[in-house]
């Protein structure tokens, strides 16, 4: 999907005539899309547990309703507001996780439930109105700059950040392939090693200067790495995290094994019901207000990028840069249809169509590592013959054996 999405690039870039890499609209496709890369990260979790989350965007619009009330209405300070928003959220997800994990009841039945209360939720505190305008030091999470250390015609502290960004991939490249050599797993040549760091921290690069060149990075870009990093460092080094992809697996399995699987499933609505409050929170600050009809198909655009992202229906199979790279896929395709004017029902039927070619190609590849890993197993399971009788049939006695057998019949 890495490749995938740098042929969409280059692609939309040819198509708006290079309107789609300049630094105002890379900026612009950060913080527009920044809601749903947060929640597709969650969403990311949940169905690598096997389930899914129906109510995230109903959550995005309920979070917000009651966090413009706290800020206009009761005139809280900002970060008691924050605080008090990530906790609604954390609630409203332990509420669902509590059904879904001990009481097993389906996910899509308890989330699809919570889609309508929380939708109606939302109406009935905003009273069908809209409320605004918001604090300033609140509208900086979803279109404010991080600062620079000094002041100039290109953001340094940018720069800096991509030159520890790049530093950190390429320690972690050069560990993950020290740890397969170590254990004898087939880890490339070293030029095709070395050409790989190269182009990941030229790509680093080039992102930081075109960020650093504008305004620098978004404090929403700044979140969106914090969350990157913290939640593939979970996924991919803790227990917690072999824990999730072993439930996704085979949760009975996985129970057997010793692993609180009704916990785990309880703790991941959690995760996402504090993920939605932050997307919440973030697309409010963008709106400077809060609507009825925020987060309307919040929930679609993050199952899709999961799913883009090579999630599997099946459970058990995903990764939070694959959430990522997912999210940005849909992102990047609505910025370029727009730039050239594709009309709304043809950007729908795109989406569609690319969702829809994403899942089978997921369902092509099992299906042939499959078939693959069975035939293996059957050429393994054959008897293999003894030296010098290469033209002996498989499973057929040696000649020995066939020379004393006629003797004495």
């Amino acid at each position: 999907m890495v490749m995938a999405l740098a042929v969409i690039v280059i692609l939309f870039e040819i198509l708006t005539g290079g309107l789609l890499l300049r630094p105002l609209n890379i900026t612009n496709l950060i913080m527009q899309n920044s809601y749903v890369l947060i929640l597709a990260i969650g969403m990311m979790l949940v169905i690598i547990t096997g389930h899914i989350d129906l109510s995230v965007g109903s959550v995005v619009a309920f979070v917000g309703a009651t966090s413009a009330v706290m800020l206009t209405g009761w005139g809280l300070p900002v970060p008691v507001v924050v605080v008090l928003a990530l906790l609604t959220g954390g609630l409203i997800g332990a509420w669902q996780g509590f059904w879904i994990a001990y009481v097993r009841i389906p996910a899509f039945i308890v989330t699809l439930a919570g889609m309508l209360v929380f939708r109606g939720a939302t109406m009935i505190v905003l009273g069908g109105e809209s409320i605004g305008p918001l604090p300033e030091s609140l509208r900086a999470l979803g279109s404010g700059y991080v600062p620079d250390v000094a002041g100039g015609e290109v953001h340094l502290l940018t720069l800096l950040l991509g030159v520890l960004a790049s530093a950190a991939l390429v320690a972690s490249q050069v560990r993950i392939r020290a740890r397969g050599l170590r254990y004898g797993l087939p880890v490339g040549s070293r030029n095709l090693f070395v050409a790989k760091c190269a182009a990941l921290v030229v790509v680093v690069m080039v992102f930081a200067y075109v960020l650093a060149i504008h305004n620098g990075i978004p404090i929403v870009g700044l979140v969106l790495v914090a969350l990157i990093v913290a939640f593939s460092f979970v996924m991919n080094s803790t227990t917690v995290g072999r824990r999730i992809y072993a439930v996704g697996g085979s949760e009975k399995a996985a129970m057997l094994s010793g692993v609180k699987t009704r916990r785990t499933t309880f703790w991941v609505f959690v995760n996402m019901g504090v993920l939605s409050a932050l997307a919440g929170l973030v697309f409010m600050a963008r709106l400077n207000a809060a609507t009825p009809r925020a987060g309307t198909m919040f929930e679609l655009d993050a199952i899709a990028a999961a799913f883009i992202g090579g999630a599997s229906a099946a459970g058990g199979v995903g990764t939070v840069v694959g959430a990522v790279v997912g999210a940005l896929v849909m992102g990047v395709m609505n910025n370029g249809m727009s730039l050239i004017g594709l009309g709304v029902d043809w950007q729908q039927a795109i989406k569609g169509l690319v969702l829809l070619a994403a899942v089978a190609f997921d369902i092509y590849n099992k299906n042939r590592v499959g078939t693959s890993g069975a035939a293996r197993r059957r050429a393994a399971q054959r008897p293999v013959p003894p030296p010098g009788d290469g033209g002996s049939e498989p499973g057929a006695p040696p000649p020995a054996a066939r020379a004393t057998g006629s003797g004495r019949g």
